[in-house]
């Protein structure tokens, strides 16, 4: 990297400018207070030398620094590096420019690390994935290879094969929606509208998409959402299914499953509730990290700790608050809060 003549006398135009105009009214001002023509003249020359040592000598620091700067730009492997590796300077606008490129580079490499570790949790989760689903995909052809077998298939032992294979079935839409919306979790704001929303519609399609699954846990389930909220159904519909799922792989005998609505003062209410196992006390603020199966977990052969911690991270890109009360052997309660803006309560009293 190396500084042309021209370019540096250029950038230093109005430098040299203001001098020759000093050195114009000098030669007035002595003129009219009598100084010698010759006198003048070797004043302007001695002026004029020292300006171009001056010129000069700026003109090869500046030189050998930038020359020296673009040596280690073209050695380097990682030019981010740059600003750690520039040549030391006594001028004080080089150390305020190194400053901020060492800033500008910190910038850029935590943001290189984020995308890496992000990029990274993604392919681990994929694999995972692909691990998971064999599961039920696995189930099915069993199921397949057994009904191909049966010579004398009931009406009743059809049945509970198609019933089995439709929740093995189920299950896979299940892995594919969860695989689904953690690769758009980060990308939320693009696909999310929010409208006023029918909650009771909302969970009696998520409990009729689960309805397999419930009756062959025995599971009972009440709904009661009579209160409407201000958000982007299809989100929230996948937040609520992930719940019930939790629910169900964690339910007691005799499971009972209650969703309700209130209305509070900053918004609405809507709690998912069950008797399942519940979670320990020292386990419950580590549920919504990623990959935390807890106590429970360990013993389910099927948890990968990703359910509650899309959730969490799909109700924070919404604006919505999620919580989880818990009490161990009894049931746990999870909570969402959808806030209520002054704007949208003004235009609902208006309507």
């Amino acid at each position: 990297m190396r500084m042309h003549v021209l370019e540096f006398l250029r950038d230093r135009f109005l430098l040299i400018t203001l001098h020759l105009i000093c050195m114009g009214i000098l030669s007035a001002f002595l003129r009219l207070t009598g100084y010698g023509a010759a006198n003048l003249m070797i004043v302007l020359i001695f002026w004029s030398i020292l300006l171009c040592v001056w010129l000069s000598v700026t003109y090869i620091k500046r030189n050998k620094y930038f020359e020296e700067a673009g040596r280690i730009l073209n050695k380097v492997d990682r030019r981010y590096l740059l600003g750690e590796l520039l040549p030391e300077s006594s001028r004080l606008e080089d150390r305020f420019y190194r400053d901020m490129i060492r800033r500008s580079n910190k910038s850029v490499i935590e943001r290189i690390k984020q995308i890496e570790t992000s990029e990274k949790e993604y392919r681990e989760y994929i694999e995972n994935w692909v691990h998971e689903v064999k599961a039920p995909i696995t189930g099915i052809s069993l199921l397949c290879e057994n009904g191909r077998k049966l010579d004398h298939t009931s009406a009743f032992d059809m049945r509970e094969l198609l019933r089995n294979i439709s929740l093995e079935n189920q299950r896979i839409e299940n892995y594919v929606n969860m695989a689904l919306y953690y690769a758009r979790s980060e990308n939320v704001y693009k696909d999310f509208i929010i409208r006023k929303t029918n909650l009771q519609e909302i969970a009696e399609d998520v409990l009729e998409k689960n309805r397999l699954l419930l009756i062959q846990n025995g599971v009972r389930a009440e709904v009661d959402c009579p209160d409407p909220a201000y958000t982007d159904g299809k989100w929230i519909a996948f937040v609520m299914d992930q719940m019930i799922l939790n629910s169900v792989k964690y339910c007691n005998a005799q499971p009972v499953f209650l969703i309700r609505t209130r209305r509070k003062q900053d918004g609405v209410c809507l709690t998912v509730e069950d008797n399942g196992v519940g979670i320990r006390s020292e386990e419950l603020s580590r549920i919504f990290e990623k990959g935390f199966t807890g106590s429970n977990g360990r013993t389910h052969e099927r948890a990968t700790g990703m359910g509650l911690y899309l959730c969490r991270k799909l109700c924070d890109k919404l604006g919505v608050r999620l919580q989880a009360e818990s009490e161990y052997g009894r049931g746990t309660r999870m909570t969402l809060l959808f806030p209520v803006s002054n704007y949208i309560e003004r235009e609902s009293k208006k309507d």
